[in-house]
């Protein structure tokens, strides 16, 4: 079986909560694909090799635990499985789906930016980072967090590695409110309403990659 290059396939009977889930996935910059059942899935899942199936475990016809455990004999470990549960949501419940082979399992109603980190700290591991020559983005290198100033990227960069607000504002050498300001502008800018959603973002673009921090008067920006 060669690398799954496919886009990110999305499995719910429930059409309010799988567009949901394709909205989140489509705007952090992942293609996807949709299906509402068990079999459906399978056929899509041959035809397309997704990198990622994000199912909900309760299906029309076959239960999630079961697609699961067919995807994994079928497709190995290199398809990344996450479960997404409104009422098999008790520890027992996680533990055997886990078991059965999924990477992840997270409750409905599910936190966006929860289940944005999940996914791509699962791209990652599965090495998911360029566009497929097809055309496929699975996802957006360094796009989302171009419109952010130089400053405005240091905070986003120093809030990803777990500075306070007023770290930042002592290691940049400004004041407490004009952090706050430059926070609140990368959060407009990337379109998202949480910090901790913005920093997911921060990690997706790679700005940690071999970041060095620089002097406070060349990131002026």
């Amino acid at each position: 079986m060669g690398k799954h290059c496919g886009a990110a396939l999305v499995v719910d009977g429930d059409n309010v909560s799988r567009d949901l889930v394709v909205e989140l996935l489509r705007r952090a910059g992942f293609e996807c694909q949709t299906a509402e059942r068990g079999d459906e899935a399978l056929m899509t899942a041959r035809a397309s090799l997704p990198w990622i199936v994000v199912s909900d475990v309760r299906l029309p016809d076959i239960s999630g635990y079961e697609l699961c455990r067919e995807l994994r004999d079928e497709f190995g470990e290199e398809l990344g499985i996450v479960f997404l549960s409104s009422d098999r949501t008790e520890p027992i419940d996680r533990v055997a789906g886990l078991l059965v082979g999924a990477d992840d399992y997270l409750p409905k109603p599910f936190d966006p930016s929860e289940l944005l980190a999940r996914v791509r700290r699962l791209a990652q591991r599965l090495g998911v980072t360029e566009p497929h020559p097809t055309g496929r983005p699975q996802m957006a290198s360094r796009v989302l967090t171009t419109a952010l100033t130089a400053r405005e990227r240091e905070t986003l960069i120093l809030l990803a590695r777990g500075r306070k607000q007023r770290e930042i504002a002592t290691e940049l050498s400004i004041g407490e409110k004009t952090v706050a300001s430059h926070l609140q502008r990368v959060l407009e800018k990337l379109g998202v309403h949480s910090r901790a959603h913005a920093v997911a973002i921060a990690y997706q673009d790679g700005l940690l990659a071999g970041y060095t921090a620089a002097e406070p008067a060349e990131a002026l920006g």
